[in-house]
């Protein structure tokens, strides 16, 4: 009864508060890039203060997370690591699915705060443009934050890393940052009800740029899958 009664209410204070800060940003974005990235950022605390204060939900990091012109290479367990992102991050651009840049009002913020559409059959050419658009937020000081599993999995799961990883590893030519977490114990995937407890990120080895394709990849999918069961990497 107690986790009913948070998720309602951070539903009727989030959701709504959601709404006006992407009025907000709509407008501001007409005129101010770096006016929206803090609308941006504030409606990423917002959803963490929400997430903690109604929900229950604390951040834990563990390990150094290093900045800098890295790859970062997160878990994907649910809808809360996509928008907390602005908090772990300074200004974060992050590769999401193409079908989300459709959204009314959200999609015109997220082309204009600078995130990178993934185009999942557009083969070669999406991998340029990827590459070109990471490159550009690298020099401008921005992290680019992948979940390359593609979509939420439940907590426990580890699915191989979509080919799109390897691919652009290989282009940037950058060293990753593993990042493990466990969202989905608290915060599952479809799920209307969003339990108290510790949502930990987990920093990982930094895996060095200039790998072959399949240690780098078997490295980071061992990292982000860290905080998962012992056997679910032996599925």
């Amino acid at each position: 009864m107690i986790t009913l009664l948070r998720s309602t209410l951070f539903s009727l204070i989030f959701y709504p508060g959601s709404l006006l800060l992407v009025l907000v940003a709509l407008i501001v974005g007409q005129f101010s890039p770096p006016a929206l990235r803090w609308v941006s950022t504030l409606w990423g605390w917002f959803h963490r203060y929400c997430a903690r204060w109604l929900l229950g939900q604390k951040v834990v990091i563990e390990g150094d997370l290093p900045l800098g012109p890295y790859l970062y290479i997160v878990k994907h367990e649910s809808m809360f690591e996509t928008i907390d992102m602005l908090c772990v991050f300074d200004r974060p651009v992050i590769a999401a699915k193409r079908e989300l840049f459709d959204i009314p009002l959200w999609g015109t913020i997220a082309d204009r705060y600078g995130l990178i559409p993934i185009e999942r059959t557009a083969g070669a050419s999406a991998m340029r443009t990827l590459r070109t658009q990471a490159k550009a937020a690298n020099a401008a000081g921005r992290a680019v934050c992948i979940f390359p599993e593609g979509t939420r999995v439940p907590h426990g799961e580890a699915p191989p890393l979509r080919a799109g990883f390897a691919g652009l590893y290989t282009l940037l030519g950058l060293p990753v940052v593993p990042i493990a977490l466990n969202s989905g114990l608290v915060s599952p995937k479809g799920s209307f009800l969003k339990k108290a407890g510790v949502i930990t990120y987990k920093v990982g080895e930094v895996v060095p740029a200039g790998l072959d394709r399949r240690e780098a990849e078997a490295r980071v999918h061992a990292a982000i899958n860290a905080l998962n069961p012992p056997s679910a990497l032996m599925d």
